[in-house]
């Protein structure tokens, strides 16, 4: 049996994370006590096993960490894009240049390199494949987005791109509705599937609408409609994403092992990365430090994400 290839999307620019990712890409970004990026492998690894599954990123800013970070976790390739390809343009690549070229074989399981979740990749993997499609995408309830419309568990739309008519008049017959869900950023493709991206067609959704004008609309997995999903690309996700890993953990709070707390200071519900100076008599509550945070002796920090040039209230 083939290995199942993992790709990790993690060539984002980060911008609503500046300037925490000004000089680390979003996917490196820790949350708690590893990046978003080594989590999503760790989840990999312990749903397939490690002699199961080769993984692979794609990379553009800041894109020499990325490769490094690649090495020191082991994956097999990190995929180099000085030019941004969308999310199509690295599926392609993947499946002519390492999956065909080099004979490697295989599907593929997508992952973003900046959602925290607790989905049931096993799960969501047997049922694309058992699903008879080429390709899947696992869907969340997320109501400030549910852009996706599905019948049946087949995708007949994407608000705002395409199936809007078709939607429409189903609605309206009430009797055959659709059902509307976010997609979570996780899908996974058949070689089939992979072979059908064409030459510099880069955006995802429009190759699902080729595919589904075709008469081969993705199979939709609404069963984990509910399970954990954040996105942590935002102060607020970032912050979500923190206390679902604390609460993984099962954690109070989470102290970088080089950082010194002296005596008459206090940590409560809080994060501190690396490199961060904890002066005397300083209280920390529901927040995280980051290296580079300003702190005076006696400070009460409460509510705040804080690094080198800023300090975000959450």
């Amino acid at each position: 049996m083939s290995k199942l290839n993992v790709l990790i999307l993690a060539a984002g620019l980060g911008t609503r994370l500046r300037p925490l990712t000004l000089n680390t890409p979003k996917p490196l970004v820790p949350v708690v006590d590893a990046s978003i990026l080594e989590q999503q492998m760790v989840k990999v690894i312990n749903t397939f096993g490690k002699d199961n599954v080769m993984f692979h990123a794609n990379a553009h800013y800041l894109m020499e960490q990325v490769v490094g970070e690649g090495k020191r976790l082991g994956f097999e390739k990190v995929w180099e894009e000085p030019e941004i390809l969308g999310t199509a343009g690295p599926l392609r690549r993947i499946f002519q240049e390492w999956i065909l070229k080099e004979n490697k074989g295989g599907s593929l399981l997508v992952l973003n390199g900046d959602a925290y979740h607790g989905f049931n990749l096993m799960s969501f993997v047997e049922n694309a494949q058992n699903s008879g499609r080429d390709f899947a995408l696992l869907g969340v309830d997320f109501s400030k987005v549910n852009s996706l419309r599905v019948k049946d568990n087949s995708l007949v739309g994407v608000k705002g791109v395409f199936g809007e008519e078709c939607s429409e008049k189903e609605s309206r017959a009430h009797d055959n509705s659709f059902e509307t869900c976010t997609f979570s950023g996780i899908s996974w493709y058949s070689e089939k599937a992979l072979a059908r991206i064409e030459k510099e067609e880069f955006s995802i959704v429009k190759f699902w609408q080729k595919e589904f004008a075709q008469g081969r609309s993705p199979f939709v997995d609404v069963s984990q409609l509910h399970s954990t999903w954040i996105d942590m690309g935002s102060p607020e996700g970032l912050w979500a994403a923190t206390e679902a890993r604390l609460k993984e953990l099962s954690m109070e709070s989470w102290i970088h092992p080089l950082v010194e707390v002296p005596k008459g200071s206090r940590i409560e519900h809080a994060v501190v990365q690396d490199k961060v100076v904890i002066p005397a008599n300083v209280v920390v509550e529901n927040s995280i430090l980051f290296e580079g945070a300003s702190l005076l002796p006696g400070e009460f920090v409460l509510n705040e994400i804080r690094g080198k040039d800023f300090v975000w209230k959450i």
